[in-house]
């Protein structure tokens, strides 16, 4: 089913009755859109329709950036500390609904269920983090070249910040955007994706709960094509944070580029696990299968690419191919299942598309490579956990995103050639290690070009007091999470205070 029909399309089936209706939410009420339409809102696992929600217009946005406006005016105001006060009753919220937003998180987005409460912890972990930062937000004391005069800088919020968020982390990552934006004095307009509207809600209406002023967050459901644009496009929008595909953040970056307005773009991976001969193999293993199927792959840091060394190679495919054969693959919520559905057909096609390719430029298919549709699947979107080898640098599946349960094997010699093999594509987002031989590890760590980098882990499980992004196609060099976060959220100002009673200026030799 094509999720943007209109209502009447998406549910000829549905008793309406039953459909769960959630709303825009502009200037501290939840109000409907001004289009008059929804779309449904599908469980990847079993096609089962969960809600409605609206397609928003450009009209919508104008009112959410109106409120926002007006509301920040106040917000800004409101000492950093006690700003930070609503941030720590956010977390207690998240952290007293934990088990409630996990299992709305799996039921839409499809993730098994040890993963979302993970993802929730994250949101909880940010929120604690960020409210600290309300008693720092700290800027720079220095000495005055001149006698009499002081020198500071502090950090100043930004304005309004337009937030456009993707569905395979709906509330981690809306966490990394919303918590620094709100505790450094901006107001929020936020575009979540159209797969995972619920979480996006439920975020919302804890940020209700906790306090926060009218106007101050605003919710606007709807397509990028249309809501997102007109967040990029609109006047007293200051910054946008995008995390999505590379294809969609270069034309953002663009669009807002003529005016002049801050961008900040985390656009993907192309990430490799490098074992080397030295390494232990059955925890490479385990990190690889972590990694690369966790999530059905659809991680911006999944294990896209296994750079083993070619002694260890045939190990580590049969190691390997004896666990993806025991994965259980269904109904996230299922606490036994490992690898959950894809988000929708779509991706589905999109996945199987890329196999083919891989199979017909010469990639050795080991297993997997196929659309599961078995009675217990054949509602959801499901692929098998795929395992390529003998795959070169150059080939597709080792240069693309793929965004699913798939990974390659590529052999090399040495360390040196697999840092080169690790460093050939466009993005730079994560890499990682496996090795027992601490000064190759130090030489991959200098070496590796990518944001993140794992020594004896996988490619994902970032913490939230540190920077999340990468180099070259993966971003535009600005930061998620940690410290890092409050410099896309602030602008520095410089301040001298002269006491001397005189006209001192700086730069002129006075000696």
């Amino acid at each position: 089913m094509n999720n943007q029909t209109t209502t009447q399309q998406a549910f000829k089936e549905t008793n309406r009755d039953q459909v769960k209706k959630y709303l825009n939410y502009i200037n501290g009420e939840w109000v409907a859109s001004v289009s008059g339409k929804f779309s449904s809102n599908v469980n990847p696992a079993n096609g089962e329709i969960l809600g409605e929600v609206p397609q928003s217009t450009k009209e919508d946005i104008d009112l959410a950036v109106n409120a926002a406006k007006k509301a920040q005016k106040s917000w800004r105001l409101v000492p950093a500390p006690e700003r930070a006060e609503i941030l720590y009753d956010v977390a207690r919220l998240l952290k007293q609904r934990k088990e409630d937003l996990s299992q709305i998180l799996t039921s839409e987005m499809g993730k098994v269920i040890s993963e979302a409460r993970g993802e929730v912890q994250e949101a909880i972990d940010m929120a604690y983090y960020m409210a600290g930062e309300g008693r720092r937000l700290f800027g720079d004391t220095v000495p005055s070249e001149l006698r009499n005069k002081f020198a500071m800088s502090v950090r100043e919020p930004v304005g309004i910040a337009g937030l456009i968020t993707p569905w395979n982390f709906p509330i981690a990552i809306a966490s990394w955007k919303s918590l620094p934006a709100l505790v450094s004095g901006n107001a929020v307009v936020w575009k979540p994706a159209s797969e995972t509207p619920f979480m996006a809600a439920e975020f919302v209406k804890i940020y209700e709960e906790a306090g926060l002023p009218e106007g101050v967050m605003n919710l606007v459901f709807g397509s990028g094509a249309v809501v997102g644009n007109a967040i990029v496009d609109h006047p007293d929008v200051d910054i946008i944070s995008f995390t999505g595909s590379n294809e969609i953040g270069r034309q953002i970056n663009e669009q807002a580029a003529g005016m002049l307005k801050r961008t900040s773009l985390e656009m993907g991976g192309k990430n490799a696990v490098t074992v080397l001969e030295d390494a232990d193999i059955d925890l490479a293993v385990d990190g690889i299968l972590w990694t690369a199927f966790g999530t059905a792959g659809q991680r911006c840091t999944a294990c896209s690419r296994i750079i083993a060394h070619e002694a260890i190679k045939e190990e580590l495919e049969s190691k390997l191919l004896e666990r993806i054969s025991k994965l259980k693959i269904g109904n996230g919520l299922d606490e036994s299942v490992d690898v959950g559905p894809v988000i929708n057909q779509s991706s589905l096609q999109k996945i199987d598309n890329y196999v083919k390719i891989g199979v017909k430029e010469g990639a050795k298919l080991l297993c997997g490579g196929g659309i599961l549709t078995s009675n217990s699947l054949e509602k959801g979107h499901f692929y098998a956990p795929t395992l390529f080898t003998d795959v070169s640098p150059t080939m597709t599946i080792a240069q693309e995103e793929i965004f699913g349960p798939v990974t390659s094997i590529i052999p090399v010699k040495n360390l040196e050639e697999a840092v080169e093999v690790n460093n050939s594509v466009e993005f730079g987002l994560s890499s990682s290690i496996f090795s027992r031989d601490v000064n190759r590890v130090f030489q991959a760590m200098r070496d590796l070009d990518t944001g993140i980098v794992y020594v004896n882990a996988g490619t994902t499980g970032a913490e939230i007091h540190l920077p999340f992004g990468g180099t070259k196609g993966t971003g535009n060099g600005h930061r998620d999470s940690g410290i890092a976060a409050l410099d896309v959220y602030t602008e520095w100002k410089s301040i001298y205070v002269d006491y001397s009673g005189s006209l001192q200026r700086a730069q002129i030799d006075n000696r």
